[in-house]
């Protein structure tokens, strides 16, 4: 499927459209092969690495972005806070460690993200904490023993059941939700909405649009900061460090709620919409006139090859609300 397919078929999932009823059979398909999947490593047929530390993984059970990295980023945070000495092993989609590098690959904000991935260099970037690439988690996660960690937080991990795990947290996006709530091809979820009863704790980012799960906690997607990507000077969110419109840059899961939020902050954006994970190229950025470009922190790692001397990043931070810190903190009391 290509990606503009992809981002169409995606839209389609959530806006429940009539035509997806035509894959249900595939669906079915679908179900019964992850469900073999889950009982293989449940049963013992698939081998599950347990660490000699704690793992907390962080997924969804949605294709499309939820929120779930910035949330990532601040429970690293939190962890050192705590006194934990906290690593991050990610699959690192779209990138491909080189012959040179290879698996594992420890990742820094000099790592080129062709290599890790956009969103394992933004983790490091934001976090200053280990962070390290492999599509074999469990190896991946040795590598973070091996530098010293104490506990670690597995990226988008929730379906790699290879790793064994002590708390499962799934980020659901607010406005989206669960979209007409059918696995692949059918619908926009990976799992079966069951799955929800089994994890540790459902987050919700941003006001639900629907009836969220019983128990589920609340967080949010806080602007924080400017950076000037020329030279990384920081500036406040207000004034606005530039005049005029700008041409808006979002290649994540869901452009519309970084548009949103720029339109919450007196933007007046021109969007622009790239697919997930979209690797920039400067023709990509070459809009024929000097407005400033501002993108995601997460867009802004896939530019390697793409000066913008008018460019500026919109930095955010996850803000969970009190509820889940206190009940993470008695879980990590009890993980001790």
């Amino acid at each position: 499927m290509s990606r503009g397919l992809g981002e169409r078929w995606l839209q389609a999932a959530y806006d429940d459209a009539a035509w997806l009823r035509a894959l249900r059979p595939l669906e079915a398909v679908y179900r019964w092969a992850i469900a073999r999947r889950a009982a293989a490593y449940r049963e013992g047929r698939r081998e599950v690495w347990r660490a000699p530390v704690p793992v907390i993984v962080v997924g969804n059970v949605t294709l499309g972005g939820t929120g779930k990295s910035p949330l990532v980023a601040w429970l690293a945070r939190h962890l050192s806070t705590r006194g934990w000495r906290p690593g991050i092993v990610s699959r690192g989609y779209g990138g491909k460690a080189g012959r040179d590098a290879g698996y594992p690959l420890a990742v820094t904000t000099r790592t080129p993200s062709a290599e890790s991935g956009d969103e394992p260099r933004m983790l490091a970037r934001q976090t200053g904490l280990p962070v390290v690439v492999d599509p074999d988690r469990p190896r991946g996660a040795r590598a973070l023993l091996d530098q010293g960690c104490d506990i670690l937080l597995s990226d988008d991990g929730l379906q790699h059941l290879a790793l064994g795990r002590d708390i499962e947290l799934v980020v659901v996006d607010g406005r989206r939700g669960f979209g007409n709530q059918r696995c692949l091809p059918a619908g926009p979820l990976r799992e079966p909405l069951s799955r929800l009863g089994e994890v540790d704790a459902v987050l919700i980012n941003g006001e639900a649009a629907f009836a969220p799960p019983e128990g589920a906690h609340a967080f949010r997607l806080a602007p924080v900061r400017w950076r000037a990507m020329a030279d990384g000077a920081l500036f406040p969110l207000a004034p606005l460090p530039f005049h005029g419109p700008v041409h808006a840059v979002a290649g994540i899961g869901n452009p519309g709620r970084f548009f949103a939020t720029l339109a919450d902050l007196g933007v007046e954006a021109r969007p622009h919409a790239f697919p997930d994970h979209h690797r920039f190229t400067p023709q990509d950025l070459a809009f024929g006139d000097e407005l400033p470009v501002v993108m995601t922190a997460k867009d802004a790692e896939k530019c390697d090859n793409v000066t913008l001397p008018r460019g500026w990043v919109l930095e955010v931070d996850a803000e969970p609300s009190a509820d889940f810190v206190a009940w993470l903190d008695r879980r990590l009391a009890g993980l001790r």
